[in-house]
């Protein structure tokens, strides 16, 4: 069983920066693609950014190409979101997720294990 726990959330103005981060304990997250999501108020869970097992490939969605960064250590079991420019509609329960495969997705029914979500709002 694979527990994942989000840190880094908070408040920031728009055109700032804030980096999440998930450490993932309890399975082989090395082989492990991992992902980010977000879900804003009174709205569906979304796909935010995927990567690989090998950090080779990863993937996002348009409205965050160019601004958000997704990275993985395998050493230290963490994946991290780099988000810069931050807008306000960037606001919401930012969640990670692992899934079995070694290849990332965009879809969420392919994850296996999910995090508690941090809280990412982004003023104007």
């Amino acid at each position: 069983q694979v527990q994942l726990v989000e840190s880094g959330g908070g408040l920031v103005q728009a055109g700032g920066s804030l980096r999440l981060s998930c450490a993932a304990s309890g399975g082989t997250f090395s082989t492990a693609a991992m992902g980010w999501f977000r879900q804003a108020a009174g709205k569906e869970r979304e796909f935010v950014a995927t990567i690989s097992w090998s950090a080779v490939s990863r993937d996002y969605v348009d409205t965050v190409k160019g601004r958000f960064t997704i990275s993985r250590d395998n050493a230290k079991n963490t994946v991290d979101l780099q988000m810069n420019s931050l807008k306000p509609e960037d606001t919401a329960v930012y969640y990670c997720a692992a899934r079995r495969g070694r290849s990332g997705s965009t879809r969420l029914t392919e994850y296996d294990y999910w995090g508690q979500g941090t809280q990412v709002t982004v003023s104007s």
